[in-house]
């Protein structure tokens, strides 16, 4: 079942839509009079007339683009369709990888063909253009799957998608603002972790973009080729968002997805009275807790939207405002799904943890900030293992982001994870530069950034980047029922251990194998560790007991 959740999750990402909505096109009146060929000044340096992108010395992508809702569209697609393919690409190799039958895919394809086919009457008019402008660089090898203007628009339903099925497990992520008293300099301070993993091809292209609109507020979010939606963003005026997950039902139809709403409250809001207007507006298809920051109000809140109810939250008589994956405001205080995700997933247990972290910390500041985001222990410093999704840093976060909107400052993680430096910009420099044309390399405030963490240098480290590679391994061979060598079993304990999952794991192997002696010892050793959630640790036990039956 959670394959075929998994599979089916994928396919809504790139499904073909009804012959209705394949008709659907924006204005594009003014496409002819766009110059779309960049200039390659190097291997990672492009120009389009005042449209820039240029790779760092740390990997991550800087991206300009000016104009109207076409132009910077066009604009994206030209100067990043290298990184558009390499995305396209790891998405439909991960789609190939699990389904490498052509008539199950195409199979699948028509299953859901329905789902996406009135996502374009919801995205507003200056969105579909932008992703229009965007698609004239999709590859032309994925256009059986779907057009790639149609294409590029479900994409932007992957993150929504990825929350709705549990079973499919893309996110976890953890955010926090502090302000007054709590920070160092009494200002406004938000950080967050984008826990969203669509394997390792999906994440190792990150792009920074500051993006100049003909109509609203300048604004930059961290993102990737492709993407025009905002899943952590600041704008000019200070205004953030960030976006964590709630529990959703398995939606029948696609509306607007969530990332665009968030882009709508960057480009478009001031403060919180308009970021609130701005979402309350739009359909939204899963549910979703924004986090908005504003410099103006001096303070975060939390706009809580889902297909049938809207709520807000606000901290009262506090100096710090915490979200996790479950619903604060009383709009959801007697949601069974909310009350659910409580009662059984992770959430609750990083919502404490963090809340304890931020408790600890000593008036924050943007370093510290990101010691709380790289922080991989469980509660009261409890060792859960490396990968583990009760930590606040489960080491697979596409990135970490720290903001101080009031100084209209930015620091973003570069890769792996959030334990690579934290590279820090200035929004009103960095306008600035592009819009005078002094632009020819990066435009990182390079005294600012944070070092990357010493964890990289560890033997803790290697042995979890160890662990991963004889974990999928392993995971593979459990699933065709191929024989393992019991040293690989031992190993995987040794390189994890204290994670719950590397027990589990070999516990079903010697189950299997008819060792029932040494399931029961790695089940229990299994069940004595942090347990991710409470279906997990209940199935644990099953097992548990089965392999005492069979004993």
């Amino acid at each position: 079942m959670k394959k075929l959740f998994a599979l089916f999750g994928l396919f809504f990402v790139f499904s073909c839509g009804i012959k209705k909505s394949y008709q659907d096109k924006p204005d594009i009146s003014g496409i002819a009079e766009v110059d779309t060929v960049r200039t390659k000044l190097s291997e990672t340096h492009f120009t389009l007339g005042k449209n820039n992108l240029f790779q760092n010395k740390y990997g991550v992508w800087e991206l300009y683009i000016e104009g109207d809702a076409l132009e910077l569209g066009l604009a994206n697609g030209a100067l990043t369709q290298d990184l558009i393919h390499h995305q396209e690409n790891a998405f439909m190799g991960k789609i190939n990888e699990m389904v490498p039958s052509e008539g199950y895919r195409n199979f699948l394809k028509k299953l859901v063909s329905w789902f996406n086919r009135k996502m374009y009457l919801y995205v507003p008019e200056e969105y579909k253009q932008e992703i229009y402008g965007v698609s004239r660089f999709g590859l032309k090898k994925y256009d059986e799957f779907a057009p790639a203007y149609m294409r590029m628009l479900y994409f932007h339903g992957a993150h929504d998608i990825g929350h709705a099925l549990q079973d499919l497990m893309l996110v976890g992520c953890t955010s926090f603002a502090a302000w007054d008293n709590k920070t160092e300099d009494g200002k406004l301070l938000l950080g967050r972790n984008f826990d969203f993993y669509a394997g390792d091809e999906f994440s190792n292209q990150k792009m920074v973009a500051f993006i100049n609109p003909d109509e609203g507020h300048k604004f930059m979010m961290y993102t990737w080729g492709g993407m025009i939606g905002a899943v952590s963003g600041m704008n000019a005026k200070g205004v953030t968002v960030t976006i964590n997950a709630g529990k959703s039902k398995i939606p029948m139809l696609a509306k607007d997805p969530i990332t665009l709403v968030s882009r709508e409250i960057l480009q478009h809001a001031s403060n919180l009275d308009e970021a609130i207007e701005i979402a309350k507006k739009r359909e939204v298809f899963v549910s979703e807790s924004i986090m908005v920051g504003s410099a103006k109000d001096h303070k975060a809140i939390l706009i809580e939207v889902s297909p049938n109810n809207f709520g807000i939250y606000e901290v009262e008589n506090s100096n710090q405002l915490i979200c996790s994956n479950h619903f604060q405001s009383s709009e959801y205080e007697h949601d069974s799904r909310n009350q659910k995700t409580i009662r059984e997933s992770h959430s609750q247990y990083r919502f404490e943890r963090m809340t304890e972290l931020v408790n600890e910390a000593d008036k924050l500041s943007p370093e510290k900030s990101v010691e709380i985001l790289r922080n991989r222990k469980g509660l009261d410093d409890k060792k859960i293992g490396y990968g583990n999704e009760k930590a606040i840093n489960q080491l697979l976060a596409h990135h970490g982001i720290v903001f101080k909107p009031e100084e209209k400052k930015v620091w973003l993680s570069a890769n792996p994870y959030q334990m690579g430096a934290f590279l820090a910009y200035d929004l009103d420099k960095v306008f600035a530069e592009f819009e005078e044309g002094n632009v020819n390399g990066s435009v990182m405030s390079t005294e600012e950034v944070i070092p990357a963490s010493d964890f990289l240098q560890s033997k803790n480290y290697r042995d979890y980047e160890q662990y991963l590679k004889l974990r999928a391994a392993f995971i593979l061979a459990l699933d065709n029922n191929e024989q393992i060598n019991p040293e690989k079993a031992e190993k995987l304990k040794q390189l994890n251990p204290y994670f719950w999952q590397a027990y589990y794991l070999s516990g079903q192997f010697y189950y299997r194998a008819g060792n029932y002696k040494q399931a029961i010892i790695d089940f229990k050793q299994a069940l004595r560790r942090e347990v991710t959630t409470l279906p997990e640790k209940e199935h644990l036990e099953k097992l548990l007991k089965k392999s005492y039956r069979k004993l």
